[in-house]
């Protein structure tokens, strides 16, 4: 039976139907669908807006339904979308009563509210992800709170770090993004159920009863932009594509650290693969996969805009286009999370070549000028200049930090300034040492353990 034949004599023809069917990705919204359609039949039986025992046959075939799966539905692409076919699994269980079910109701709030009850759940999968990753490199970040690091800027040499302290700052990323869901929750928890097509509906519905009984916190006030608003579907993307870059940055310099050049860790055998021709290769191939696949949602993202410009106010068949980039988003995203997850807890850090490389090629250098700075009252700016002149010196001479000593210094403050410094050896030992560099920088958000321990209890309190 042609659930609307009513208005046209014929039929569409085959490629249109097909081409106009959502049936293949309305899939993902059938547990939705199925609560709707109970919700809004529930409310109009308690409204008496339908008879109570056409209510109590369409409650009880919904949860057949329920029982029986998707599988139960007739999934033709001559269905337009999931709720005919829905509809239809009703009709031949109980007759021209099911016709009830779509009383004061369009299938334009209805998808809306599907999705977003699909996408409540979505956000709130993804923030608890996040969250367990999270909680994975706070543990680390606890196991690594000596563990001399490089820092860098513009991928060269900068100051010595810690592991611990550059963990946290791929925490503190990721509950920004966490954050972001959290925020952008509050705006897909609105029932726009009820709009119906566009202008609500002259029967006494109780919107705010189906919004409760769906769990949403709040209804929609205008029943246009009920039906026509998607932005919530851009900003959810947007927040998975900007968790994608976070993702992608990690996967990044686990590809740069695993190198021979840096030799700073190593990917489990797990996440790694060989060459088809080279024996000796190991090869970050799930690194480098996921950040290529970083950028997927960042497309859909850009499809979603694109798509909602176009068009004007209300309800237009173009929308139904965004629901497939949205879930594309979702679950590319998710995709990665989980991967990188695995891949950064299974690292395994070479703390030697990493102490290595924290007080290598003047790393410490910083922190001689701040020496200067605070034990002989000099400017920042002229302690910047000896020092420069210093490690011109040095690298001219083929000398590494460790080989610098207090005459050393002297010359090149001659050089700059026309007198001596005269620091002391000891003082400028313990200013080119990386470990007590480390942990002289106690200030807030600073790499020395007692900064980091502080940073690992905020999260922890976020966390909780």
């Amino acid at each position: 039976m042609d659930l609307r034949a009513g208005r046209f004599d014929g039929q569409m023809s085959d490629d249109a139907a097909k081409f106009s069917s959502s049936i293949e990705f309305d899939k993902r919204i059938f547990d939705a669908d199925i609560k709707v359609n109970r919700a809004h039949t529930t409310m109009l039986t308690e409204e008496g807006i339908i008879p109570k025992e056409a209510g109590e046959k369409i409650l009880a075939a919904l949860d057949k339904l329920e029982d029986e799966g998707i599988d139960a539905l007739n999934l033709d692409p001559s269905f337009e979308d999931i709720h005919m076919a829905l509809e239809d699994y009703i009709t031949n269980l109980i007759g021209p009563e099911a016709g009830f079910m779509h009383t004061a109701k369009s299938r334009n709030d209805q998808v809306c509210t599907d999705i977003r009850l699909t996408l409540k759940d979505e956000i709130e999968n993804t923030i608890s992800n996040i969250k367990d990753f999270i909680t994975t490199i706070v543990n680390m970040a606890k196991e690594n709170l000596d563990t001399l690091f490089i820092a860098y800027t513009h991928l060269q040499h900068a100051q010595p770090n810690t592991f611990a302290h550059h963990l946290m700052a791929y925490a503190n990323e990721l509950r920004r993004d966490c954050e972001r869901f959290m925020d952008t929750y509050k705006r897909v928890d609105m029932s726009p159920l009820g709009s119906a097509a566009l202008a609500t509906t002259g029967f006494p519905i109780n919107r705010k009863r189906t919004a409760q009984l769906l769990g949403f916190s709040e209804v929609m006030d205008n029943s246009i932009d009920g039906v026509s608003s998607r932005d919530f579907i851009a900003e959810s993307v947007f927040d998975y594509a900007m968790l994608s870059t976070t993702l992608g940055k990690i996967a990044d310099e686990i590809v740069i650290w695993s190198s021979y050049e840096f030799r700073m860790v190593e990917c489990s055998n797990a996440y790694s693969s060989t060459s088809s021709i080279m024996p000796q290769k190991k090869n970050p191939d799930i690194a480098e996969l996921a950040r290529g696949k970083s950028t997927i949602a960042y497309g859909e993202l850009m499809t979603i805009m694109s798509i909602l410009k176009g068009i004007p106010h209300s309800y237009n068949r173009d929308l139904q286009e965004i629901t497939p980039h949205l879930w594309s988003a979702v679950d590319n995203t998710n995709d990665i999370l989980q991967i990188v997850h695995g891949m950064l807890a299974t690292l395994t850090i070479n703390k030697q070549r990493t102490a290595e490389l924290a007080g290598a090629n003047f790393a410490t250098a910083t922190e001689l000028a701040d020496v200067m700075v605070r034990e002989k009252n000099m400017p920042f700016r002229t302690a910047h200049n000896i020092v420069g002149r210093v490690v011109s010196d040095a690298i001219e001479q083929n000398l590494k930090a460790t080989d610098l000593d207090d005459e050393f210094i002297n010359k090149a403050a001659i050089e700059v300034t026309g007198k001596p410094v005269n620091l002391g050896d000891e003082l400028v030992k313990q200013a080119l040492d990386p470990a007590l560099n480390v942990k002289a920088r106690t200030v807030q958000g600073g790499p020395a353990p007692s900064a980091v321990k502080d940073a690992i209890k905020n999260m922890e309190n976020f966390l909780s």
